[in-house]
This record gives structure tokens, sequence and C-alpha cells, in this order.
């Protein structure tokens, strides 16, 4: 664990776990059946998943959401994939609805870009406000978006009430995320990026008090290629022919983030990358 918690007192301490992409059925079913007793057994107060790849590796549904939810995730982020099931539109506009999408999308589009919710106040410790937020990077990225940094100062004030201030940094370029995370350093308490679907051995705790990872994986198969089979896959770089990347069944975990916050302060002590294999 980097940067071992300094709070001597476990009920002044808040436990998040952020889990990375969740992609097609394999990453529902392992979710589904395991959440449940890790936010138990490691004393989560609140659980964070990008699940934006959850419905056949692109996109999610009302019926994925309602699954995750029930199971003991508090907050789902999307990315660029976001609105590419028409059928989630209603669930993003729910303004009850704890599913949030990239805020630097225009404002016209569906959904919101951050939430604010009370955890439990599971553990012995109390509820407390945790705001989340979205942004997309834009280095390698084709999505028509606002600049992350600057929408990123707007969603400080938006969620500015929070005790607990997570950004989910959806981002392909590992300069850009490592960008984002000084540059927020202090003003959020976790930084914490998906996309690539490849976990990051750069977890850390910054100066300013920010817990930060360039990625936080997939949560998903993985003997695949990001989650797809292989062999289309392969096919398609060798002989640039296109075709349908359908999702792989085999070695399924679940990658993501433990961060221990100070209640009293608001930043992160600790953090510890999880990869759980059923």
């Amino acid at each position: 664990m980097k940067n071992a918690s300094d709070v001597s007192d476990r009920s002044r301490l808040f436990r998040l776990l952020m889990i990375g992409d969740v992609v097609g059925k394999p990453g529902k079913s392992i979710l589904t059946e395991h959440l449940p007793r890790i936010r138990e057994e490691r004393l989560v107060d609140f659980v964070v998943i990008n699940a934006e790849n959850a419905k056949d590796g692109s996109g999610i549904t009302p019926e994925i959401y309602n699954t995750l939810i029930e199971c003991g995730v508090d907050c789902i982020t999307l990315g660029d994939h976001a609105f590419r099931s028409k059928s989630i539109y209603p669930m993003l506009n729910d303004p009850t609805s704890r599913l949030v999408r990239p805020a630097n999308f225009p404002a016209e589009a569906p959904g919101r870009g951050y939430a604010l919710i009370e955890s439990v106040g599971a553990n012995g410790r109390p509820a407390t406000l945790v705001g989340v937020t979205s942004l997309l990077g834009r280095v390698f990225m084709q999505n028509p978006i606002d600049n992350p940094f600057s929408v990123a100062d707007k969603m400080l004030v938006r969620i500015s009430e929070a005790r607990v201030k997570i950004l989910d940094f959806h981002a392909e370029a590992t300069s850009e995320a490592q960008a984002m995370g000084r540059y927020l350093d202090g003003k959020f308490t976790a930084v914490l990026g998906t996309h690539t679907h490849v976990a990051t051995a750069d977890e850390c705790i910054l100066p300013g008090g920010t817990a930060y990872q360039t990625d936080v994986g997939m949560t998903g198969p993985f003997h695949s290629i990001i989650g797809r089979n292989v062999e289309p896959v392969l096919d398609y770089f060798k002989t640039g022919r296109q075709t349908l990347f359908d999702v792989a069944k085999r070695d399924v975990r679940i990658n993501g983030v433990f961060v221990d916050v100070n209640l009293g302060t608001g930043k992160a002590v600790a953090i510890d990358r999880f990869d759980f294999r059923a």
C-alpha cells in the first residue's frame, strides 16, 4: 500500500474502491457475484465503477445499470461510449440516477457530468457526502469535447460541498492523465484513470494529498486483447480487415484501486492497487 495510513482512528478513515472498465457479460457477472463480499471484507464505504463497456463491450443499458447498483455499486461513470445505447438516455437525464457521463461533452448531450451522493456510513463511520465527476481526455480521442482542464475547474465548483471528491479521467495518453493529476493535486481526493483497460503501476499519493493512478485497469476477461477475443484483433492488425471484436470469456478478473481518505481533511492517505481473480 502506497503511503500507509497516518490516521490511527479507523472511524476517521473513508475507504473508496474505484473499479476499472467493466467489459461485457463476464465483467458484469464477476462483479455481481463477488462485489458484496469484497465490500464487506475490505470495509469499503463507497464504490465507483466505469461501466461504459458493460453492454457487449460498448455502452450500458438501464437493466445493466440496475443490476450493478443492486450488487453494491454507489456510482457509475461513463466515457467515450456513453451514448452508444439509446435506451440509457432517459436514465442519464434522471436527476436521481447515479450515472455520470463525461462533463466535457457538449451541454446539449444527455445526462450530467457530476453527482453528489451520500455514503451509507458503514463500518461505524459517519455518512459522508461524495462528489464524483468524469472527464474525457483529448489526446488521441475523437469526441467533440471541451478542454478537460478548464471543465475540471468548473466541476470543482459543482461538487465543492463534498468532503470526498473523485475524478474518473477517461483518457488514452498517459502524459495527459499525469498532467491532469498534477493539475488537480490538492483539489480532488482522487484522480483515477480509465479507458485503456490496462492497469498502470504508478499509483501514488501526490504531494498535495490526491490519490493518483494513470489507469485502474479492466474488469473482464484477461485471456484477450483489452477484453476482446484474441484472433480477430490479431487478424485486424496483420491484414487491416474489419470484423467483429466479440467480448472474450476466459480468465475474468476485477481490476481497481482502494483509496483511504482522512475524513478530517478530505485528503487521501493511502492507495492500494487491486487485482481480484475468482
